[in-house]
C-alpha cells in the first residue's frame, strides 16, 4: 500500500542579516515553526560582555559598596594633578587609603619607591591583585586588607589617598597624632575640606579647623567635579594638603580639644557667658574635685561649688573671654587654656 503523505508544517520564513560590507549586505533564510517564539538578539548583553572591564581596569559591571563610601576616581587629569601636587619622589613610601580598583595606585607606583594600600572591600583587594600581579610594579605594592583605622600605621613619607568621606575626621586626626610623615593629600567632601582650611571669622570656621590647624598647615589645593568618580557622588569634593608640624606644639591635645569643644558647641555667643552656664560649671567642678582627689587634697578641704564658681569666674573676666568662639585664633585659645590650668581648672 502506499504511504500516507504527512502533512508538513509551514513555517514564518525571515531573512536575517549575516554581516555587511561596505556594497552589500547579505542575508540567511531562518524558518520558525508554529508555536515557537522569534528570538531577537539582546544587544545590551552584547555590550556588556564586551566590556566587562571598564577604564583603566574598572569592573564597570561591579557594584560599588555605599557603605564604605566606593566613589572610584576615575578622570586621569584630576589622577595626574593629585600625584604632581604631591610631588613624589623615587625614594618615598606612600600611604594609600582605599585604593579601589587601582587608578590612583598605579600612578603612585610609578612615582614612588613603594605604595603601601589599605583596602576594607576584599572585591577590591582581589581586583588590585588581578591588575598589577603580572606587571612589573607589582614589587613596589603591598595591600593590607582591612579598615585602616583599626591598624598601627608602618612607616611613609606621604599619604595620598581618595578618603573614604565616612572616615574623613578620624583619618585626619589618626595620621596627625604622631605625625612622623612629610605631607598628606587627601581628597575629602567639599565642605569637609573647607572646614579643614577654614579662618576665623568665617561661617565654616569650627572645631575641625582649629584642631586640624593646631597640628598641621593645611591648604586647600583643588575642587574635583563629582563627574570625576564612578558613581558619582551627591556631593562636590575638594583636594587639600596637610603639612605636619614639627615639632608638635607643647599643649596637651585632649584638654585643648576638651576647651575647644565647650567654645565650639556654641561658636557664636561670647565666650565667657558659655562658662557662666548651669551645665558647663557643674561638668567642670565635676572634673576640677576629680583632679584635687587625685592629688591627695581630702574630701573636706576640696573647694565647694561656690567658691569654685569665684574661682572661674576670676578666669572668665579676662578680657580674652568677651569674643565669640568663631574669632579666636590658635594664641587666643591657647592663652585661655593656660589661665584655666593655672587655676586648676580641666577639661578632660
Amino acid at each position: 500500500m502506499p504511504k500516507e503523505r504527512r502533512p508538513v508544517p509551514m513555517g514564518l520564513i525571515s531573512a536575517e542579516p549575516l554581516h555587511t560590507t561596505k556594497s552589500k549586505l547579505k542575508f540567511s533564510t531562518k524558518i520558525v515553526m508554529p508555536g515557537q517564539s522569534v528570538k531577537i538578539a539582546d544587544k545590551s548583553k552584547d555590550k556588556k560582555a564586551k566590556g566587562a572591564h571598564g577604564v583603566d581596569g574598572q569592573q564597570s559591571g561591579m557594584v560599588f559598596n555605599k557603605g564604605h563610601g566606593q566613589h572610584i576616581l576615575k578622570n586621569p587629569l584630576v589622577i595626574s594633578a593629585i600625584v604632581e601636587k604631591s610631588a613624589i619622589k623615587s625614594t618615598d613610601i606612600v600611604l594609600e587609603i582605599g585604593p579601589g580598583t587601582g587608578n590612583l595606585t598605579e600612578k603612585l607606583l610609578l612615582a614612588a619607591k613603594k605604595v603601601i594600600a589599605f583596602e576594607i572591600d576584599p572585591r577590591m583587594v582581589a581586583e588590585l591583585n588581578k591588575r598589577f600581579q603580572n606587571s612589573p610594579l607589582w614589587s613596589k605594592l603591598e595591600i593590607i586588607k582591612g579598615n585602616c583605622l583599626d591598624f598601627d600605621f608602618p612607616y611613609f613619607d606621604k599619604c595620598v589617598a581618595n578618603v573614604p568621606y565616612a572616615i574623613s575626621s578620624a583619618l585626619v586626626f589618626k595620621l596627625l597624632k604622631n605625625p612622623t610623615f612629610k605631607c598628606a593629600v587627601l581628597m575629602f567632601q567639599r565642605e569637609f575640606a573647607l572646614r579643614c582650611c577654614a579662618l576665623p571669622g568665617s561661617e565654616a570656621y569650627c572645631r575641625l579647623s582649629v584642631n586640624t590647624q593646631l597640628l598641621s598647615r593645611c591648604s586647600h589645593l583643588m575642587k574635583i567635579s563629582k563627574n570625576s568618580f564612578n558613581p558619582p557622588p551627591k556631593v562636590e569634593s575638594s583636594v587639600i594638603r596637610l603639612d605636619p608640624k614639627h615639632p608638635p606644639p607643647p599643649v596637651d591635645f585632649e584638654e585643648w580639644d576638651g576647651l575647644v569643644k565647650l567654645i565650639f558647641n556654641r561658636k557664636n555667643k561670647k565666650v565667657s557667658s558659655i562658662f557662666r552656664t548651669k551645665v558647663t560649671i557643674a561638668h567642670l567642678y565635676e572634673r576640677f574635685v576629680s583632679y584635687q582627689t587625685m592629688e591627695g587634697v581630702a574630701p573636706t578641704a576640696i573647694a565647694s561649688v561656690d567658691v569654685f564658681k569665684e574661682l572661674l569666674s576670676s578666669v572668665v573676666e579676662d578680657k580674652l573671654f568677651a569674643k565669640r568662639g568663631r574669632s579666636l585664633d590658635q594664641e587666643d585659645i591657647s592663652t585661655m587654656l593656660d589661665l584655666f590650668t593655672s587655676k586648676g581648672i580641666h577639661f578632660i
